[in-house]
């Protein structure tokens, strides 16, 4: 969840860019319709820009809301940390809402594809993490019913690969682990809001995304700031 120092620290991590270049990190930060990372994305349905305490967000309405953005930006890396700052609010049982994809997309649903994911399912008042790398060889489910965090709320969530484990962790606590064979992923798109092959929309908001190549953070090393 997201503390005082967070906030704070937060709403001002477009001062952080400097160290963002130095850990070899992209950072997506979801303020404009027109921008995201460089990018021009593609918007389908009606995703709303909103004030939060960390700044500009994305909002997702849960049922078309949708970015589809021209670029896989971990491919390539044979290590790497995903990480998200994003505000679940309820909804489906089932929402996958960030979604890195080899190819064009096309492919999205086959069994034998290239891709990594963050997905939640939600329970009540609840929320746990589901993350999922696929690809030549490997196929990695990390989730834990157990570990449940609040909707509502803002939320670090990551995922790593250090050339032997891969880890899925939500505000810097570890919630699973598997050894793995990873293969680095080809080059692809990315959506944000639900699956690439439109299911499983989300519901709530996303403020920012870093991806950094080459290394596993540790969480007192994020990108993106770890609540408190």
């Amino acid at each position: 969840m997201i503390g005082r120092r967070t906030l704070i620290a937060g709403a001002a991590f477009a001062c952080a860019a400097p160290a963002v270049a130095k850990r070899r990190a992209e950072l997506w930060k979801f303020d404009s319709l027109k921008r995201i990372g460089g990018l021009t994305p593609r918007v389908i349905g009606a995703p709303q820009l909103i004030d939060s305490p960390l700044g500009k967000a994305m909002l997702f309405d849960g049922v078309r809301d949708q970015l589809l953005i021209p670029r896989h930006p971990l491919a390539g890396t044979p290590r790497f940390t995903f990480e998200a700052l994003f505000r679940p609010d309820g909804g489906a049982f089932e929402q996958r809402w960030f979604h890195l994809e080899s190819g064009d997309g096309s492919a999205a649903t086959a069994k034998d594809g290239q891709r990594m994911l963050f997905e939640i399912r939600t329970e009540g008042s609840e929320w746990w993490l589901d993350t999922f790398l696929l690809g030549p060889g490997y196929r990695a489910p990390l989730i834990d019913a157990a570990k449940r965090w609040p909707v509502g709320r803002w939320h670090h969530v990551a995922q790593s690969y250090d050339g032997r484990v891969y880890r899925a962790f939500v505000n810097g606590v570890e919630q699973a682990r598997a050894e793995l064979a990873f293969v680095p992923q080809a080059p692809g798109v990315a959506s944000v809001g639900m699956r690439m092959n439109a299911v499983s929309p989300f519901k709530g908001a996303v403020r920012a995304a870093a991806f950094t190549r080459g290394e596993a953070l540790a969480p007192e090393r994020y990108v993106l700031k770890i609540p408190r």
